[in-house]
């Protein structure tokens, strides 16, 4: 974006809205390029549609683009085939040029022919309105868009291309009830600077800018099957809310990387979701992370390896390339080969094998005019193509995805602002020539790079870039225009196929080692689940004796028992029988006693002279 024309608009609003001169007052102290990012974030947030009124009373250039430099486009050989002749057709007010082919017309994606360039398809159906910072994803040869800013206010709406028909419609999203009890429904509140990842048959939305400052950590699931919007319930201490962050995602975890919170403070934190349980886990990795960013591009090499590039601060963009190791959880920034891309923020990527395209963004002066793609095994960047003057893939908050056509690979971006809120659709369908430019770089890899490079897997499937014809001769398939020429020491380019030849039979002879550690290791891996089984089996037995010991153990304490209650009756009966001996045992000397008493009673009153009372007495 032209620096002039911005300030431009930013005096016009100015005196246009006089409630907001207080606003840029307070921004007096801080560095310009910082207080003029900030100053249109507040615009946007305190007047929705100040874009649009300003717009009409400033004039803006015409300019006339033109894409990749050329006006004509010469014949381009795709795996030793000739392609017809194609043409290319400058719009005006920035718009991007149209590649048509003169022999053959199709439509859809199947007009794309030519390779490394960028090319706006004709749509049809309901286009959805311009916009950035949105999120975008691909299912199923579908392209769906969801949320972004447009003209400051945040967007909740859905809709889907069909990359086969190119045509775009609107998916009026249903909302889930938040349970049976409840029936009213959840708030899917707008946003902006999400994230959206395909997962099983849901989108998953994740994060993103609200209104609502106090909003939390969200992660929505809209069902691609019956079309409704949900909220998932996360266990464990969510991150704080926030926009512009980087999710990536890993096997079945997402791996989220900085951003921007609703205080507008920059964040640099790492939090992992599992997305089988659900949970969240902040992670404390080692070494020196990324300074705090958003609006920076992240992705994942070799299911090992998370790469974040670029992004910016408030004032500041960055160019800078750092490393996580998802294994030692340890940040690293290793050394970039090749043209370095300039400083940008809010860029788009997507890989395409071990490379990955980088699409847009900004520098607070204006877009990034090259796509660029960079090897990730040698970490060597190359320019890809580029465009020029003020066309939506050079805006910020762009989306790019990976679509394909006839099993051919094929960019899709959309959307983006510069200036403009743009809703168009470019297409690109790379070739392999930076994979072998990145091969033909002379000289050894620096540490930095190499460690990355022998960690990933140094094999590479050379067929995409070589095939080996019946007399064993290689025959080129992925350079486009290409001609024998001297190198600096003299070398023909038979020189360099031989030493590429060379390095093949070396890498053929590394794949054949490799595959015999594979081997190697089935087979012990075999082995181990053959032992695994064997111990599972004697686990089971053993399970089983320990059943029965427990059963057995069971009984012989409910005989204990019976035992010991019967034991308890028999003390109590013995004690109740000496009882009773005891008193038999009174009662018998009593009467002893007694008896005694009255026979000697009746000798002394015989003697005194007494005479007895009856005759049985006497």
């Amino acid at each position: 974006m032209d620096s002039h024309l911005y300030v431009g608009w930013i005096f016009l609003v100015v005196s246009t809205f006089g409630g907001i001169v207080a606003c840029w007052k307070q921004l007096g102290n801080m560095v310009s390029a910082e207080a003029m990012r900030l100053f249109v974030k507040i615009l946007e947030e305190e007047e929705p549609g100040w874009y649009s009124r300003a717009s009409n009373s400033v004039l803006e250039p015409v300019t006339d683009v033109q894409m990749n430099h050329n006006a004509i486009v010469e014949p381009i050989i795709e795996n030793r085939n000739s392609f017809a002749e194609t043409k290319t057709i400058s719009a005006e007010n920035g718009g991007l040029i149209e590649t048509q082919d003169i022999d053959v017309v199709s439509e859809g994606l199947g007009s794309v022919v030519v390779y490394d360039q960028w090319t706006s398809l004709p749509i049809t159906g309901q286009r959805p309105k311009g916009r950035y910072e949105h999120a975008a994803a691909v299912v199923e040869d579908k392209m769906y868009i969801y949320g972004g800013n447009h003209n400051g206010r945040y967007l909740s709406d859905l809709h889907v291309l069909d990359l086969r028909s190119c045509t775009w419609s609107k998916i009026e999203a249903k909302v889930e009830s938040k349970s049976v009890e409840t029936p009213s429904p959840i708030n899917i509140t707008p946003s902006a600077g999400h994230s959206l990842i395909p997962w099983e048959n849901k989108l998953l939305s994740i994060a993103g800018h609200t209104k609502d400052p106090s909003e939390t950590f969200q992660v929505k699931a809209f069902d691609l099957q019956i079309g409704t919007w949900s909220m998932l319930n996360t266990y464990g201490k969510p991150p704080v809310s926030r926009g512009g962050q980087s999710v990536t995602l890993v096997g079945t975890t997402l791996v989220i990387f900085g951003g921007e919170d609703a205080k507008q403070t920059l964040l640099n934190d790492l939090h992992i979701l599992d997305l089988e349980t659900l949970t969240w886990d902040e992670i404390d990795a080692v070494g020196v992370p990324p300074s705090p960013r958003s609006g920076h591009a992240a992705v994942v090499h070799a299911e090992r390896y998370l790469l974040i590039f670029g992004g910016g601060s408030h004032a500041t963009c960055f160019n800078d390339l750092h490393v996580l190791d998802l294994q030692t959880m340890e940040w690293s920034r290793p050394t970039q080969q090749g043209e370095i891309p300039v400083p940008r923020a809010g860029h788009a990527g997507v890989t395409v094998g071990e490379n990955w395209f980088i699409v847009g963004g900004g520098d607070n002066k204006s877009g990034a005019s090259e796509t660029v793609v960079l090897n990730m095994s040698t970490l060597a960047w190359s320019v890809v193509t580029s465009v020029e003057g003020r066309v939506p893939l050079a805006s910020e908050g762009l989306s790019l995805v990976l679509g394909s056509l006839n099993g051919e690979d094929i960019l899709i971006s959309f959307g983006g602002y510069n200036g403009h809120y743009n809703s168009e659709v470019n297409v690109l369908k790379p070739s392999h020539k930076s994979t072998l430019q990145s091969k033909i770089m002379e000289g050894p890899l620096p540490d930095s790079v190499s460690a990355v490079h022998n960690a990933t897997n140094p094999t590479r499937d050379l067929e995409s870039e070589f095939e080996v014809g019946q007399e064993g001769k290689i025959r080129e398939t992925a350079i486009d225009n290409f001609e024998p020429m001297k190198s600096k020491g003299g070398e023909t380019s038979e020189h360099i196929l031989a030493m590429l030849k060379a390095e093949k039979e070396e890498l053929e002879s590394s794949f054949n080692n490799e595959k015999l550690l594979s081997l190697q290791l089935k087979q012990e891996l075999a082995d181990a689940e053959a032992r695994n089984t064997d111990l599972y089996k004697e686990l089971q037995s053993v399970r089983g004796q320990l059943a029965s010991e427990q059963s057995r153990c069971f009984k012989l304490e409910v005989d204990v028992a019976e035992l010991r209650q019967k034991l308890q009756t028999m003390e109590t009966l013995q004690r109740e029988l000496e009882l009773l001996q005891r008193q038999k045992a009174t009662s018998e000397q009593v009467a002893i006693n007694a008896k005694q008493r009255q026979g000697s009673g009746g000798v002394w009153g015989w003697l005194a002279g007494s005479t007895p009372q009856n005759a049985d007495d006497a």
